[in-house]
Formats: structure tokens, C-alpha cells, sequence
């Protein structure tokens, strides 16, 4: 029928981009109001810049209001899906920490998705980033650490923090409290799983502080979370004896993963 709902912003974007998404099958006008901080507002900046691309607009009058006028409706037309930026980080961060070279195609400077800002970081710890308008490339070099809030990117902060272990000095994750509400605690996650391969961690409410530390092989538990199987895999590429559990829990958006970082 349409009307007015409020939804939390606090521990997922996704309730709110669902939302958005739906509201055009609506007989009347849709308001969507976000109580409380949205995170990973990027993806909700995506998912209005795609609707917009298929014939619907949502009006923001104040930020954290929606919009959705009756009468619109989505009208069908060819689209190319850019490759996920998510999933480019593990290869970003493998070339960051190996001092190798890697090329990301179909993903650049014209990007909608904000893991693109992973780049950003990895450039900030001395990385050599080469943007174009259909690729990103990135080199690997000497890492220091830097201090950066999240929030935004929190899908690529467990692939930062796993090259932290590899940069000079700390590294301080920041405003990511909403990690802990995901496939698993992914604050807590990150830090006992860093602590078995050798670094120092300092867990906070919101984040991590990293300090380099001894790097060893360990067996890295994934609490079938995709992400963290990903991340940790990296690991293997510096540090002998590395063994991910449970390897198939990446089949949620990334099948072939372990196929790719092979080649």
C-alpha cells in the first residue's frame, strides 16, 4: 500500500537498500527513514544510482529520508555488472604484500562501488596504485602502518588488517563496531585469528589496533564466514604452513576463489 517505516541504519545497509528496492511495487508514496548512524553508506549511494539507471528515482529531502514517489516503474535494458570490488581486494592486498604487480580489469575510476577506496589505504601504507577508467592496478612495496576509519568500506577491513600484520608499525581500524552483528563477530574473529599467526592485537569496541609481530603458519579458523577465509588465505603467500577450515564457506559469493589465487 505504501506509507512511512523506519529502519535501522546501525548494522546493515542492506535492510534499507531492500527496502528502497521494493517500494516502486508500492500503490502509494514510499518514506523510508534510518534511525540512528547508517553504515556502509556507499552501498546504499550504489543501490539509488542503479535504480535511478532503471527508471525509478528516490528522492532525499534530509539525509537519512527516503522518498519513493507512486507511479514509477523499472524499465528493463541491457546492464553490465562490474566485477566486485569486495572480492578484487584479496588480489589488491595479495600484490600489496608480495611486492608484486597486480591488474584488476573492468573495475576503475568510473566504479559505483566504494570498495574501490580500498586502494586509497593500500597507497596511504606505500603501495603503488595506477588507476584507469576500466582497471586499477596495484605494486606492492615496502607498508607502514596508518590509522583509518572503515565504516564505509567494512567489506575489505578484515583484507586491511591482514596486511597490516605485514606493514611497519600499527595499524588502527576505527568505526566498525557493526562487523561484530555479520556471519560471525568479525572484530573478535580478526583479532584471534591475527594473534595465531604471530601479531600483536589491542580489540577495541569499534576496531583493531595491529602491531606487527613474528609471523607464523597457523590453522585459521573461519566460523564459515567467507570473508575471513579469503583474507586469511593471503597469509599463506609470505608465511609457510597455512591452513584455512572449512576453504568452502567462500562459496557464498566467491566459488572460485582459491582456484584464482592459485593461478
Amino acid at each position: 500500500r505504501g506509507g512511512s517505516v523506519r529502519v535501522a541504519g546501525s548494522e546493515s545497509s542492506q535492510f534499507l537498500s531492500a527496502l528502497l528496492m521494493a517500494a516502486p511495487f508500492a500503490a502509494g508514496e514510499v518514506i523510508v527513514e534510518v534511525a540512528g548512524e547508517l553504515v556502509s553508506e556507499p552501498f546504499v549511494r550504489m543501490t539509488l544510482q542503479v535504480m535511478k539507471q532503471f527508471g525509478v528515482t528516490v528522492e532525499q529531502p534530509v539525509p537519512g529520508r527516503f522518498v519513493v514517489p507512486p507511479g514509477q516503474i523499472y524499465r528493463g535494458q541491457p546492464f553490465e555488472i562490474e566485477p566486485d570490488a569486495s572480492a578484487a581486494s584479496y588480489f589488491w592486498a595479495a600484490a600489496a604484500i608480495t611486492g608484486g604487480e597486480i591488474t584488476v580489469d573492468g573495475i576503475g575510476t568510473a566504479s559505483i562501488q566504494g570498495d574501490v577506496a580500498f586502494v586509497d589505504l593500500l597507497e596511504q601504507m606505500g603501495a603503488k596504485v595506477i588507476r584507469r577508467l576500466d582497471s586499477i592496478t596495484v605494486i606492492g612495496g615496502p607498508l607502514h602502518g596508518i590509522e583509518t576509519d572503515m565504516n564505509a568500506i567494512s567489506d575489505t577491513a578484515l583484507t586491511l588488517a591482514v596486511v597490516a600484520a605485514f606493514a611497519d608499525g600499527s595499524t588502527t581500524i576505527k568505526n566498525i563496531a557493526h562487523i561484530r552483528h555479520q556471519e560471525t563477530d568479525r572484530i573478535r574473529a580478526m583479532a584471534t585469528e591475527l594473534r595465531k599467526i604471530g601479531a600483536i592485537v589491542d580489540e577495541r569496541p569499534d576496531g583493531v589496533c595491529i602491531h606487527p609481530g613474528r609471523l607464523q603458519g597457523a590453522t585459521i579458523e573461519t566460523y564459515n564466514d567467507h570473508r575471513i577465509a579469503m583474507s586469511f588465505a593471503l597469509v599463506g603467500l609470505r608465511t609457510s604452513g597455512m591452513l584455512i577450515s572449512n576453504p568452502a564457506c567462500t562459496s557464498k559469493t566467491y566459488p572460485r576463489f582459491f582456484e584464482d589465487l592459485q593461478t
